[in-house]
């Protein structure tokens, strides 16, 4: 068996195991799912009103419809939070001593839960999107391929940082450690534009909401699915992305990689 046909076979069964691990104790997705679920019921029935009075000139669902996209990359960090704990688990409980000691692709352990944890939140955004749909959020005027463009843009985001979430995982010495390490993945969105725009921060504040990389993801999601402007915020969120996928898989290869005695 060829070395590409032994790592995508090895690869495959870490992404089951992974899958029915989290059949298994879905818990932990479940609380971090209800993060931006509870986020979007909040902001649209109590704080509704009052926020659609400054974006939405008074219309809820103009409020609706900007949250959304920022609420869906929320999401995707949350989830990610779950993968760093669920690494950590595993090298806390010596699963991957294991791993390292068997006749597997070694790449394969970390794609497995990469992409597990892609698979994950890319269900979770379609899940708190049938929500936001269910209260009445509407693209207005997104085509076919701006459709597919804005779903090709939330699994790039959710590919960059769950190698980040993996690195994080592998360099934490426990579980709780690997949560609150990977929390900065659920508040970087609620510091970005997701809810209100930058340029009504205040002065001293906007370049930390501006240049950080949910907010070019939110602003090019927002445009892809509202039909607003995007100018470089598409190229800026796809730069963000890759760089983040490229550091996060070398830093978790090389954790993977240490000698662990």
């Amino acid at each position: 068996m060829s070395s590409l046909n032994l790592a995508a076979r090895d690869s495959a069964t870490m992404l089951r195991r992974n899958l029915l691990h989290a059949r298994r104790y879905p818990s932990l997705t479940l609380n971090l799912l209800l993060t931006p679920v509870m986020l979007l019921l909040l902001f649209v029935y109590v704080f509704g009103d009052t926020m659609s009075a400054g974006i939405g000139g008074g219309d809820r669902s103009a409020y609706l419809a900007y949250i959304i996209p920022g609420l869906l990359l929320m999401t995707i960090g949350s989830t990610t939070i779950g993968t760093a704990v669920s690494v950590s688990n595993d090298m806390s409980e010596g699963i991957i001593a294991r791993f390292r000691t068997m006749a597997i692709h070694r790449g394969s352990v970390l794609f497995g839960h990469v992409a597990g944890s892609v698979l994950q939140a890319l269900i979770s955004v379609v899940l708190v999107g049938a929500v936001g749909v269910a209260v009445g959020f509407r693209s207005t005027g997104a085509t076919a391929l701006e459709w597919l463009a804005a779903f090709g843009l939330l699994a790039l985001v959710a590919l960059a940082f769950t190698w980040i979430a993996v690195g994080m995982g592998l360099a934490s010495p426990n579980a709780e450690a690997a949560s609150n390490n990977a929390m900065p993945l659920i508040l970087l969105p609620l510091i970005s534009s997701a809810f209100v725009p930058v340029d009504t921060m205040p002065g001293w504040f906007q370049p930390v909401a501006e240049y950080q990389p949910f907010t070019p993801a939110i602003e090019t999601l927002r445009g892809l699915l509202l039909g607003t402007g995007i100018g470089n915020d598409g190229w800026i969120a796809l730069a963000w992305c890759l760089g983040l996928a490229l550091l996060g898989h070398r830093w978790s290869k090389a954790q993977f990689g240490r000698d662990p005695g």
